[in-house]
C-alpha cells in the first residue's frame, strides 16, 4: 500500500510540469534575441490530461519542452517579451496554486491523525 495517494501524486507532477514549462519560458527570454532560436513551451496540463486518460501514473509523466511555431521577427528570432513575461507570470501563480493545495492537503492530513 503506497503512503501517497492518487491526488498527492497527480498535484506533484502538476508541479513539476510547471516547473519546466518555467525552465523553458525563461530559456525563451535569455535567448529572445538570439537568431534563429526557436520558442519552447510545456503545455503541461495537457500533457497530464492525456497521460490520465491513457491510464498511466502521473509518477511516470515526462514534461519535456517543445518548439512552438512562431513568425521569426527581424532578426529570426520568434520570441515577444511581453507574451512570455506574461506566459511567466501565468505560470508563476499556477505553480503558487498548486503550493497552497499542496500545503492544505498536509495540514488536513496532519490533524487527521493528530500531529501539529
Amino acid at each position: 500500500m503506497s503512503l501517497v495517494d492518487p491526488t498527492q501524486q497527480l498535484l506533484e507532477a502538476a508541479m513539476r510540469g510547471s516547473w519546466q514549462r518555467q525552465i523553458a519560458l525563461t530559456g525563451n527570454v535569455a535567448n529572445a534575441d538570439t537568431p534563429g532560436y526557436q520558442r519552447r513551451d510545456v503545455d503541461f496540463e495537457s500533457i497530464l490530461g492525456k497521460a490520465l486518460g491513457g491510464g498511466q501514473s502521473p509518477q511516470e509523466v515526462p514534461f519535456e519542452a517543445e518548439v512552438q511555431p512562431t513568425a521569426p521577427g527581424p532578426n529570426g528570432e520568434g520570441i515577444s517579451i511581453d507574451q512570455e513575461e506574461a506566459s511567466l507570470s501565468e505560470n508563476g501563480l499556477d505553480y503558487e496554486a498548486l503550493t497552497q493545495v499542496v500545503g492544505a492537503r498536509d495540514q488536513t492530513l496532519r490533524a487527521a491523525i493528530g500531529v501539529a
